[in-house]
């Protein structure tokens, strides 16, 4: 692997360096003064809108998407670094480059799995930034991380599906720009083949008998920048058969095809999360004096920094292996090191905001630096795409093949 970056990684990289310098760093408190006036907490502020504007002027759109019909046709390891970049302000800045999740991967499904007619519907409108998505797929009423578990019903009648079920944690559903659901459901729920019961299928908000019930706090707030994280009902929802991904049956290699980019994608973030924390910690600690010496000068702020350097140092080299491998074997080749870099990545970020917390004292819980919310997200992503220990369970499983 070469570890040097390309020139189009290298022309991005700056481009989206001096963008984030320029408008998004500016904007945030700009976002949460023009936040406290709008007639409801899920409406986009204005700023937003502007930032989604000058990025897609700049050519900083849909990077993520390595379709170049679609996107900017970058591999996973160009696309890495720039995924860092934007996880520095994780509040706007995927958001302004039209990279947020849930919309990527829901992007990644349609252009990968959908026919013509869905791709027209709902896929340029994604592309264009003009409409929001949301991916259904966890239930309260059961153990979700293992998606053979889930119970909301898709059955046919005629020529519609009709979709009965309880979802939450929908990341994105409370935003009023959401309009279509990607929701994972079973179709044959009796089928011998555990992986062949699930469908995926479209639901459009809009659709009788589809209730946005509540919005579900994360750690006691309500996640406006990304849409929130709401519970939502579907009682008998009928849609088209042919809003039906795919064929039935394959939900679960969709929403597997769907996870592997996505966690990826989490984890360049987090490590640009863990860059701001490590920043704010560094000017907080040659700038607060305590005890009759600056922070900077004691021993176990030392010890904070310099761990926090270490760790994301050898994660940023993992994450872009991980990419180099999904480029050249493709996501099952690169099975291990993607759930290697899932267990790994949030874990280390969560301790290295919690140290830069510690260090801001009272600060570092307010609303008065990013921290809180930083640390929200990235504990967050240890539940995510998959908690820790289902990753932890398989890759164990694979070494232990070896031996036995």
């Amino acid at each position: 692997m070469d570890f040097a970056f390309d020139a189009r990684t290298e022309e991005l990289r700056a481009k989206l360096l001096a963008f984030m310098d320029e408008y998004v760093y500016p904007a945030e408190a700009v976002a949460e003064e023009q936040r406290a006036q709008l007639a409801s907490p899920w409406d986009t502020p204005a700023v937003v809108e502007e930032l989604k504007a000058e990025a897609r002027r700049q050519g900083l759109w849909n990077l993520f998407l390595p379709n170049t019909e679609y996107g900017a046709g970058l591999t996973n390891l160009q696309y890495a670094p720039l995924a860092e970049i934007t996880g520095r302000s994780p509040q706007l800045a995927p958001t302004a480059l039209n990279c947020a999740a849930p919309d990527t991967g829901n992007m990644e499904v349609l252009s990968q799995f959908g026919d013509e007619q869905q791709k027209k519907q709902w896929l340029e409108p994604l592309l264009a930034g003009e409409i929001r998505s949301a991916f259904a797929m966890t239930e309260p009423e059961v153990a979700s991380s293992d998606a053979t578990n889930i119970t909301t019903y898709i059955e046919r009648d005629a020529d519609e599906y009709v979709v009965t079920g309880r979802k939450w944690y929908i990341s994105g559903a409370m935003n009023p720009d959401c309009k279509i659901f990607i929701v994972m459901g079973k179709t044959d729920p009796d089928g011998e083949d555990i992986r062949r019961q699930q469908s995926m299928i479209l639901v459009p908000r809009d659709t009788p008998g589809v209730t946005v019930k509540r919005a579900m706090q994360v750690f006691g707030y309500e996640d406006h920048y990304h849409g929130g994280h709401a519970e939502v009902i579907f009682d008998h929802a009928r849609v088209p058969a042919a809003n039906l991904i795919g064929e039935e049956g394959g939900g679960f290699a969709i929403a597997q095809a769907r996870l592997g980019p996505g966690r990826i994608h989490h984890c360049m973030r987090l490590i640009g999360m863990a860059e701001r924390a490590i920043e704010l910690m560094c000017r907080r600690a040659v700038s607060r004096t305590a005890f009759g010496k600056a922070l900077a000068q004691q021993g176990v702020v030392h010890n904070w920094i310099a761990d926090a350097r270490v760790q994301v140092e050898q994660l940023r080299l993992l994450v872009l292996k991980t990419a180099w491998l999904m480029d050249t074997v493709g996501n099952r080749g690169a099975h291990t090191e993607i759930q290697s870099i899932k267990i790994a990545t949030p874990r280390a970020v969560v301790d290295i905001i919690d140290r830069a917390i510690q260090l801001h004292g009272a600060g570092g819980l307010s609303q008065d630096f990013p921290l809180a919310e930083l640390y929200a997200g990235a504990r967050t992503l240890m539940i995510a795409d998959g908690p820790d220990e289902v990753h932890q369970r398989s890759l164990a499983r694979r070494e232990l093949k070896r031996y036995a």
